[in-house]
C-alpha cells in the first residue's frame, strides 16, 4: 500500500506510515467489532467519532488553531485508505472530516470557524452536507429548498434525501435557494446547528441500502428552520454553486482514494482465499484462469494506485483541476466495481455470502459509481474539456 503520494520526503512518509498503523488499529479493534450492531440499527454509535477525535484522526488537514491536526490531504488519504482496508463502511468520514470542515475553513466567518471546527475535530459534533433532493440529484442548480430572510435569520423550507450522517449530524451544511429566479446564481450554502428537538427540523427515516448498511443515510425535512444569516458561507448570497464546484474535486478525489484501497483489499482477500481453497485436488490458485484473472486484477490495482497517488500529489500542490478529478472519480470507481466482481466470482458460492468480506466489499462499493456525481456526469464534465 502506498501511504503517501510520490514526492514526499522520507520523514513525511515515516509519519504517514505511523498514522496508517494507528488508523488501521482503530478501525480493526474499535469499529469493526461493532459491524453487525451498526448494520442492524442502521447507523454507527456516536462514541466511535469521539474515540477517533481523541486519537487525532479527525480534521487532520485543518489548522491547529481550529482544533485540527495541521496536516494535509495526504493525512486524510491515509485515513480513508485504512478505513476501507480495516473493513469499516459505517463511519462516513469522507463527509465528516474530508468535506464538511473544508467548506467551513474556506468560506465561514472567523467566529464560526472557531465555534464549529474544534467540535468536529474532537468528534463531539458530527458533520453532514445536504445537497441532493427527492427530485434533484446531480443537477444542483435546480434545487428547490428555500431560505427566506426574516430579520437576522433565514427561514429554511424544503426536503433533502440520501444525506450521509443525516441521523447523527449536529452540524449541517444546507444547499438552498436564496433567489429562486437566478438559477445557479441563486444557490447559497447555509450552516445549521441541529438536534432532534430543533424547531423546524426533522430527521426522516433511515434509508435501507443494499450496502453500507451501518452508515446512516436519511431524509431531512425543513419547515421554517431558523438559522442565523451569519451562518451563510461566503461573503454574499449566491456563491453556493461556485463553492460547490470548488470543493467537489476533493470529494471526488476521496472517492478515488477509497476505490484504490478497495481494489487492493479485494485482490489481497482473494489471493488468500484461492491459495487456501482447493478444487479437483489442488488449490484454486494453481489453475491458469485463476492466476490470469488475479494477474489482471493486480495490474489494475497498480495502475489505479499510481493514478490516484498522482492526483493526490496534484491536489497537495493546488493544481488538481475539475477534469482530472472527474477522471479519477469515474475511472477508479468503475475499476473498483469490475475488479471486486471478478474477485466475487473467484470465491464461487462463498463470494455471495455476507459473512465473507468480499461479498460486503461488492455490496458496499456499488454506490461509488453514483455518489459525488454519477459517473455519467463525470464523463460529460470530461468531454466538455476535450
Amino acid at each position: 500500500m502506498s501511504t503517501a503520494p510520490t514526492g514526499h520526503a522520507p520523514d513525511d512518509r515515516s509519519e504517514l506510515q505511523s498514522l496508517a498503523e494507528l488508523a488501521r488499529n482503530f478501525f480493526v479493534d474499535t469499529v469493526a467489532p461493532h459491524r453487525e450492531e451498526f448494520a442492524e440499527q442502521g447507523y454507527p454509535n456516536r462514541e466511535v467519532y469521539r474515540q477517533a477525535g481523541e486519537l487525532g484522526l479527525l480534521c487532520m488537514s485543518v489548522p491547529e488553531e481550529y482544533g485540527g491536526g495541521g496536516g494535509t490531504f495526504a493525512h486524510e488519504a491515509v485515513l480513508f485508505t485504512e478505513q476501507v482496508k480495516g473493513g469499516d463502511s459505517a463511519m462516513q468520514l469522507g463527509v465528516h472530516t474530508g468535506i464538511v470542515p473544508h467548506y467551513i475553513l474556506s468560506y465561514a466567518s472567523e467566529q464560526n470557524k472557531k465555534r464549529w471546527l474544534p467540535r468536529l475535530a474532537s468528534g463531539e459534533w458530527i458533520g453532514a452536507i445536504a445537497m441532493t433532493e427527492p427530485g434533484t440529484g446531480s443537477d444542483l442548480q435546480n434545487i428547490s429548498t428555500k431560505a427566506v430572510k426574516d430579520g437576522d435569520d433565514y427561514l429554511i423550507t424544503g426536503a433533502k434525501t440520501f444525506i450521509s450522517n443525516g441521523r447523527n449530524c449536529d452540524l449541517l451544511i444546507i444547499a438552498v435557494k436564496t433567489d429562486p429566479a437566478q438559477g445557479a446564481k441563486g444557490v447559497s450554502l447555509v450552516v445549521a446547528e441541529v438536534a432532534d428537538d430543533t424547531p423546524g427540523f426533522e430527521r426522516g427515516r433511515l434509508l435501507k441500502k443494499i450496502g453500507q448498511k451501518g452508515q446512516d443515510t436519511t431524509e431531512l425535512f425543513f419547515d421554517g428552520l431558523r438559522v442565523p444569516r451569519a451562518n451563510l458561507l461566503g461573503t454574499a448570497e449566491g456563491q453556493g454553486f461556485i463553492q460547490l464546484m470548488q470543493q467537489l474535486p476533493q470529494e471526488r478525489l476521496i472517492c478515488g482514494v477509497a476505490a484504490a484501497a478497495a481494489i487492493e483489499a479485494a485482490v489481497d482477500e482473494t489471493l488468500t482465499y484461492v491459495k487456501q481453497r482447493t478444487a479437483f485436488g489442488k488449490p484454486l490458485f494453481a489453475m491458469q484462469n485463476t492466476r490470469f484473472e488475479l494477474a489482471e486484477c493486480a495490474t489494475i490495482a497498480e495502475v489505479v494506485r499510481t493514478f490516484v497517488d498522482s492526483a493526490v500529489d496534484k491536489h497537495l500542490r493546488g493544481v488538481l483541476d475539475v477534469k482530472t478529478a472527474a477522471m479519477v472519480k469515474y475511472w477508479t470507481t468503475d475499476q473498483q466495481s469490475h475488479v471486486i466482481d471478478r474477485c466475487v466470482q473467484l470465491h464461487g458460492g462463498y463470494g455471495y455470502m455476507e459473512e465473507y468480506p468480499i461479498a460486503r466489499m461488492w455490496a458496499d462499493g456499488r454506490i461509488s459509481r453514483i455518489y459525488a456525481g454519477a459517473n455519467e456526469v463525470m464523463k460529460d464534465l470530461i468531454a466538455r474539456s476535450l
